[in-house]
């Protein structure tokens, strides 16, 4: 308990110090990041020189934007363990990505970064409201996927209870709910919609639990499935952001005073915004790529990771650390059809916006000829299952012509019976398929 609380102080002192104070730190622990990453890791100093920077060349926190870029390529091209800035010996832990395109993504941990994750973890959720004596069922997957032990060793780290549940077995997830009353979850927000249809199956009163704040994350979701999920669930829903590359989650988070995007710990983890096309850092308030150094990790120290999250850097508000915008997408699952750029969230605010509609959607992308086409799964809720064919119509009517109206693209939108759509079980929902000739 000592040990928590001197970190609880320390991580509380500087997330409310002045910027000059913080700048001064990041300047010194980013110098630090350089330094070590370039003596101990072949790729990187091979890519400083070829770039023509060498670590001492950073005097200011605006040097940084003269060193190269690190991409999800970069760990693919060194799998899997070449990025490591220590030997094998004292690493004590390694995540991997799922490896959707061709190898996964390997990250290792020190003993020490386990030890500063589990602090970040902690004061994430503590800035979200939770304390010691809370009960957190965190229902993020356990494993190689950074979401379900990253977020237990925050929990027991603050001094609460943890109910590791991971994924999956839906119907158990809501017994044990109801039996253990958790009063914080933690989980995707695709698959807390699923827990959300099956506490309704079971006529299990989900607004009256015990459950009063919930952290979701490991993918986008916009202010309506926000909404969505404080209806249904009776919380306060935060925004929880993390990437496995950086560290996991807990990178960011919201704050309980304010929600109003996810405070970086900018002591630990040094933001950029780029434009995803040229490279160049944009300012603050501008729209762009996020891009994430490391501060703190000795096993392997990123410098500069392309996150591929867009997104904007807003000011301070409830912490002295900067925030990060709703992520509006990612660089590189963008859908280009007939020259019109879309993203999966964009069809999700508009599908969330539909009474009739569930939250359960999924992108079709096909080829006619030479032209791509995008078709719209989606789902009535239970209570218009029997409502007739002409709600079905009237609903992809209207969704057709919302997305041609703000998005500029013709689509057909398919009303399916429901439960017809892929759920998450545990983990990201899959919302693009994909079925142009490769």
């Amino acid at each position: 308990m000592h040990r928590e609380s001197a970190a609880a102080l320390e991580g509380e002192r500087i997330a409310r110090a002045s910027r000059d104070e913080i700048a001064a730190l990041q300047l010194k622990r980013l110098q630090q990041t350089l330094r070590h990453a370039y003596e101990k890791v072949p790729h990187t100093r091979a890519k400083f020189d070829a770039h023509g920077v060498h670590p001492d060349d950073l005097k200011t926190l605006a040097d940084l934007a003269r060193f190269p870029f690190t991409g999800k390529q970069d760990l693919r091209d060194n799998y899997p363990y070449g990025l490591f800035a220590v030997p094998m010996r004292d690493i004590v832990r390694v995540h991997a990505s799922s490896g959707t395109t061709g190898k996964p993504t390997v990250v290792g941990y020190t003993a020490g970064d386990i030890d500063r994750w589990a602090d970040i973890m902690a004061r994430a959720l503590r800035a979200a409201g939770a304390g010691p004596e809370d009960i957190v069922h965190v229902a993020h997957g356990y494993g190689l996927f950074t979401g379900g032990l990253g977020v237990h060793y925050g929990v027991e780290r603050l001094g609460a209870t943890a109910v590791p549940v991971s994924g999956g077995q839906t119907e158990r997830q809501v017994q044990l709910i109801a039996d253990f009353k958790p009063t914080v979850l933690v989980v995707t927000p695709s698959y807390a919609l699923n827990l959300a249809d099956e506490c309704e199956h079971q006529g299990f009163d989900l607004a009256g639990s015990s459950l009063r704040i919930g952290l979701f994350g490991a993918e986008p979701w916009g202010e309506s499935m926000r909404a969505e999920i404080e209806r249904r669930f009776g919380i306060a829903a935060m925004d929880l952001y993390g990437l496995s590359e950086v560290m996991g989650p807990g990178v960011a988070s919201e704050c309980i005073e304010s929600r109003d995007g996810p405070t970086i710990w900018e002591d630990h983890f040094y933001p950029e915004i780029i434009d995803p096309n040229t490279g160049e850092v944009l300012p603050d308030g501008a729209h762009g790529e996020l891009v994430f150094t490391s501060l703190t990790k000795e096993g392997m120290p990123v410098v500069r990771y392309r996150t591929r999250d867009l997104t904007t850097l807003l000011p301070p508000t409830a912490r002295s650390f900067r925030r990060i915008g709703k992520i509006t997408g990612r660089s590189d699952d963008m859908l280009i059809i007939r020259g019109v750029n879309v993203f999966p969230s964009q069809i999700e605010e508009f599908v969330l916006k539909q009474a009739e509609l569930s939250p359960h959607y999924q992108l079709e992308v096909w080829r006619e000829g030479h032209l791509d086409k995008l078709d719209i799964r989606v789902e009535l809720k239970p209570e218009f299952a029997n409502a007739g064919t002409h709600v079905s119509e009237q609903a992809a009517r209207e969704l057709q012509h919302h997305i041609k109206s703000y998005i500029g693209i013709s689509t057909r939108v398919r009303v399916e019976a429901v439960g017809s759509i892929e759920r998450a079980v545990g983990g990201k929902a899959r919302r693009v398929v994909d079925k142009r000739p490769q």
